[in-house]
């Protein structure tokens, strides 16, 4: 019940007021005159594009595992993100999806034969919201959509709107909201200005409260900000293209509130991610689920909102607790912030105080990933502290993640400094282990040079305690000892010199296999540096990662 308490206590009032009423029984689906398309867009955008997922008209990828679309859209031998994927229609504005339209036609009609209303997994509102503007994105990139399906969307919205995730909030709110918008714009009538004016409520709301002050999504996982991103450009997208962004008008009012956040929204994703292109790995995070960060610059462009200036090289992002330390070939990308809002860390990572590395435009240490949502033993250690380029004190995590989606007790920093200088120094602290005996506090401190990155990390409090320190290196990277306490990092491939680790305090570095995880559904087979001592013992750790300039 402790860590039930520790879970419950940070959620809001209408979360479990909406989680009480979920259990009571409810209204079903009104059958009865549906809302009728309105005048037609034609000026809508060409939006952002993923990658595929149809491989054939009856065989789809999600999370890279095939699978048949058939009669039975509620496989059980599939897991529940694959199913909700199904439901999503991603691929009808993915990469090509304009030589696969007689598939995507026959898909919608084939979903709404064996999905009939409020049944199985595709009408939950989270896959209904997805659906309804991926089927109307699909339409108003010069596809028909028949009647059939257009009384489908109709019906799909109603029932969307009868059923908001209040229980839930943040993205998937989010989402809602987006979807009742999409369609409260293409259907004409009172019907479908309620769906408008709800959503134009919810949006404007949230974005005052899911949108940080440094750009940040409140969520705080690089892959939820590009998806993020990507929504509010479809917003702009569709309300400009209908002709709806009238200054002072609900819809004018959203478009207004977006291009006020987008600059610092844009300066914090080129802040998260590496030099390849791609996203940093903090809390739940994976390649090919979002578009990347260049496919948005362009969308971006496209409805004439110009890419922002580069951000500085090095900069702390305060309110969302993340910073990033550059120089020359090395760049940085560190965790000294909260785990996520305090009233939704599902998507959160015990990884206060991590980091990840890259160097020469390669990375070398990481954090390790997201391949799953399922509940059960590797997703907890992957969403664990052992998963993360950090210190484990005691074989505690440094928050308390449970289930897929919980965390009970969480860290906090503190005391969180950036000086830039000729050498780049950053240094925090966090409380996520004040409940051990003698309420150890980890402190650790980054110093970037021209050739070297220090790693110090102190442990101060009362009494003695177990700590674990974990350096995941970067798939196609090996490690070899030169010594006890120093190992050579080469490429796998070319065996080339990249860098090397060593241990300024003089103690033992452990190399260990390890499993990397940058796509769900994936695991790739790498290394990680370990490094054991007593804090009773040692009164501060440094470790060296050290490279030969160019």
């Amino acid at each position: 019940m402790g860590r039930l308490f520790r879970t419950v206590r940070h959620l809001r009032a209408t979360q479990i007021w909406h989680r009480l009423l979920q259990r009571l029984p409810r209204k079903g689906l009104r059958i009865g005159a549906l809302s009728r398309p309105g005048t037609p867009i034609s000026t809508f955008a060409v939006p952002a594009t993923r990658m595929s997922s149809l491989i054939a008209p009856g065989r789809a990828c999600f999370l890279n595992r095939e699978g048949p679309i058939g009669d039975d859209w509620d496989p059980s031998d599939f897991s529940k993100l694959w199913r909700y994927n199904l439901h999503y229609f991603d691929d009808l504005n993915a990469v090509g999806a304009s030589d696969r339209v007689k598939w995507h036609s026959a898909l919608i009609d084939r979903w709404i034969a064996s999905n009939p209303p409020t049944a199985g997994t595709g009408w939950e509102p989270y896959p209904t919201s997805l659906r309804i503007v991926n089927w109307i994105k699909w339409q108003l990139r010069e596809n028909a959509l028949d009647k059939a399906a257009l009384d489908s969307l109709a019906l799909q919205t109603r029932w969307l709107a009868s059923r908001i995730e209040w229980h839930i909030l943040g993205n998937h709110l989010f989402a809602n909201a987006k979807a009742l918008l999409f369609a409260g714009l293409i259907f004409s009538g009172e019907e479908a200005a309620a769906w408008r004016k709800m959503a134009c409520s919810i949006l404007l709301r949230e974005l005052r409260e899911q949108c940080l002050t440094d750009g940040a999504h409140f969520e705080l996982s690089p892959m939820y900000h590009l998806l993020f991103l990507e929504d509010v450009l479809d917003i702009m997208n569709i309300v400009e293209a209908a002709a709806r962004a009238d200054r002072g008008s609900d819809v004018g009012a959203i478009v207004d509130a977006i291009d006020e956040r987008l600059p610092a929204m844009f300066s914090w994703a080129r802040t998260m991610v590496h030099p390849d292109g791609e996203i940093s790995f903090f809390n739940d995070a994976a390649f090919d689920i979002a578009s990347t960060l260049a496919g948005l610059v362009d969308y971006a462009l496209r409805l004439g909102r110009p890419a922002p200036e580069e951000p500085p090289s090095s900069r702390l992002l305060a309110s969302s607790g993340y910073a990033r330390l550059e120089r020359h070939d090395a760049v940085v990308i560190a965790d000294v912030g909260c785990v996520g809002p305090d009233y939704l860390p599902g998507h959160a990572h015990a990884d206060t105080l991590s980091f990840e590395m890259s160097l020469a435009g390669r990375r070398l240490v990481v954090n390790g990933g997201t391949s799953l949502y399922e509940s059960g033993a590797e997703r907890l250690r992957q969403r664990g502290t052992i998963a993360h380029s950090t210190l484990v004190l005691d074989g505690e995590n440094s928050s308390e993640v449970w289930s897929s989606f919980r965390v009970g007790r969480r860290a906090y920093p503190q005391n969180v400094a950036l000086d830039i200088g000729d050498v780049v120094h950053l240094q925090a602290q966090h409380d996520g282990y004040r409940h051990l005996p003698g309420g150890p506090i980890h402190q650790r401190t980054w110093s970037l040079g021209a050739l070297y990155l220090d790693i110090a990390d102190r442990i101060s409090g009362q009494g003695s305690h177990q700590a674990e320190l974990h350096f995941h290196l970067g798939v196609g990277l090996r490690a070899r000892a030169k010594d006890a306490s120093c190992v050579e990092i080469h490429c796998s491939a070319s065996g080339v010199f990249f860098a090397e680790m060593s241990s300024l305090s003089g103690l033992v570095l452990r190399v260990e296999a390890d499993t990397h995880h940058p796509r769900f559904g994936a695991s790739e087979p790498t290394q990680v540096i370990v490094i054991d001592f007593d804090s009773g013992d040692v009164d501060e750790h440094r470790l060296r990662i050290s490279w030969i300039g160019a």
